[in-house]
């Protein structure tokens, strides 16, 4: 009996002396040509860069529902209050919740089944500025850069048009058809011409098949605002 015991306790022993995962480094990269606002959740907060400024962030292993992004048009405050004219959270410079339509998101779970990065593009909140996320540095392992720069906002539907951005149909029409939450939602000419644009991106809720990339965990990730 006791021999049967330490057979099962070897595994876990042997786990207990793996080393942790390390926090994720996030390199964001302003290279618009106009100064945005970063922000980041739930790690980060956010930052003003001006074109060619960088911030860096630590991200802990297991986070889920991150996400960052670029908000646009903003002014802020000695304290940090103001608002932003796309992306902006509660009218704060550190976000702590997410960002308004429209905005184009770097999303991501970090360690999750099969030690797996899960990271995604996505224009369900519409689209603001170009986005491009990738493992850093670029290349490395087996996971690739995903990235969304088309001129989504000078091609946008009229129907969708709104100052500095580009919205999504469920923030115009407010309909199952368009927002999905009866979980049943198709493709919709909507959703198709923001997937003809950056078919990297998701599109629509449901468009998990083609827009959900993986990294090994344990990486860092790059997110660069207008890439070249």
């Amino acid at each position: 009996m006791a021999a049967t015991i330490l057979l099962l306790l070897l595994p876990l022993s042997f786990l207990s002396l793996l080393p942790p995962l390390q926090a994720a480094t996030f390199t964001i990269i302003n290279q618009c040509s106009d100064t945005v606002w970063a922000a980041a959740v739930p790690s980060g907060g956010g930052v003003q860069l001006n074109n060619g400024q960088t911030w860096v962030i630590d991200v802990p292993a297991g986070t889920t529902g991150g996400r960052v992004w670029a908000r646009t048009g903003c002014s802020f405050d000695a304290s940090g209050n103001g608002q932003c004219q796309t992306g902006d959270c509660g009218g704060k410079l550190a976000c702590t919740a997410y960002g308004s339509p429209p905005n184009t998101l770097a999303e991501f779970a970090l360690n999750q089944f099969s030690n797996l990065d899960f990271f995604d593009i996505s224009n369900v909140d519409g689209f603001n500025v170009g986005l491009e996320f990738s493992p850093d540095p670029v290349g490395s392992g087996s996971c690739h850069a995903i990235r969304c720069a088309a001129d989504i906002v000078g091609q946008c539907p009229a129907e969708l048009k709104a100052p500095g951005g580009c919205n999504n149909p469920c923030t115009v029409f407010k309909t199952d058809e368009y927002c999905c939450n009866s979980g049943s939602c198709q493709p919709t000419d909507y959703s198709k011409f923001f997937k003809n644009l950056c078919p990297d991106a998701y599109s629509y809720p449901k468009d998990d098949q083609t827009s959900t990339f993986t990294c090994p965990a344990g990486g860092n990730y790059r997110v660069t605002f207008c890439p070249n």
